[in-house]
């Protein structure tokens, strides 16, 4: 989710759900190491619970980047081992990890000496050519060993080369029965499963086989999904959620961003799927896509936005 999930991205969605863990777009212990700390770790405390994700292979880096995680204040810190694309692979980290399992359960270890705060994983199902479950199981094994309780397994294959990212959460076919065959093999373990999920319904049937489900591109694109999480998924009775009311709240984050020099595009465009699925959704997105990018754009662009979804249908909400 580079570029996706940054500090505005999870504020809106945490408007949504008070209980779903969120996690950081990806960054590299490089950035972090580098002199750009506070640039990719700052966020706000309405986040929690709130995981950082990282990027690197060298123990020592990610157990000084896992010191910072947890100085910040993160809950938790998350090794990326799935990210397919081949500037990630250059820098030695994301998927192609999978082919060195040790290396992975070195990093865990290093990490876990330094930090109290969990150490998760995020990996693939496999890479290229491996043997569908017994490179699972034996990378799954390997880091389990080193003290890793928790694994969000994407369940589909990354292939490293000839396809691009976007292939590759597409083409390659979705294997959620190895992801159920792992945690039968490891039920001491968390097995996440992440991939291809675009529906509570879903979440709720993988839920009988697995511990937890993440979602991802489809609440960006679809946000009004974490709506129904805290009482479909944690139980948690609340009054019903409303689109405007959410927009409210965020208009006041928006105005306090704005006043520190942020500029309205950069929260704005993480909520151009709030009325995804309702009439007039279409008039907001592009009203939002071509007003709010202006200099002199403000709060006045997004309650123009959100009175054509009422002129589409007052009704609706």
């Amino acid at each position: 989710m580079l570029d996706w999930t940054d500090t505005h991205c999870r504020y809106f969605h945490r408007l949504l759900t008070k209980h779903a863990v969120l996690y950081t777009e990806m960054v590299t212990t490089g950035a972090l190491l580098q002199g750009q700390t506070e640039r990719y770790l700052s966020f706000n405390q309405a986040e929690h619970p709130v995981a950082l994700q990282l990027g690197g292979s060298e123990p020592k880096e990610m157990a000084q980047c896992a010191v910072l995680a947890a100085d910040f204040g993160y809950d938790e810190v998350n090794i990326n081992v799935g990210c397919p694309s081949e500037r990630v692979q250059k820098g030695a980290f994301g998927a192609c990890l999978m082919a060195e399992p040790q290396l992975i359960a070195d990093c865990v270890a290093a990490m876990q000496a330094k930090v109290s705060i969990p150490v998760t994983v995020k990996n693939r199902i496999g890479i290229d050519d491996q043997a569908d479950y017994e490179g699972l199981h034996n990378f799954v094994s390997t880091v389990a060993e080193a003290g890793c309780q928790t694994f969000i397994i994407h369940a589909r294959k990354a292939w490293l080369k000839g396809l691009s990212p976007k292939e590759n959460r597409e083409i390659p076919p979705l294997r959620y029965d190895l992801v159920y065959q792992l945690k039968q093999a490891f039920p001491q373990l968390e097995i996440i499963i992440n991939g291809g999920i675009t529906s509570i319904e879903a979440c709720q049937t993988h839920l009988q086989s697995v511990d937890g489900v993440m979602l991802g591109r489809e609440v960006y694109h679809n946000p009004w999904i974490l709506a129904a999480v805290d009482s479909a998924i944690y139980g948690v009775s609340a009054s019903p959620l409303d689109r405007y009311a959410v927009l409210e709240q965020l208009l006041v984050y928006i105005q306090q961003q704005q006043a520190q020099g942020v500029r309205v595009s950069h929260i704005g465009r993480h909520i151009l799927g709030l009325f995804q699925g309702l009439p007039g959704a279409r008039q907001w997105r592009r009203h939002l896509s071509e007003q709010m990018h202006r200099p002199e754009a403000s709060l006045n662009v997004f309650k123009q936005a959100a009175k054509k979804v009422l002129d589409a249908s007052p009704s609706s909400l």
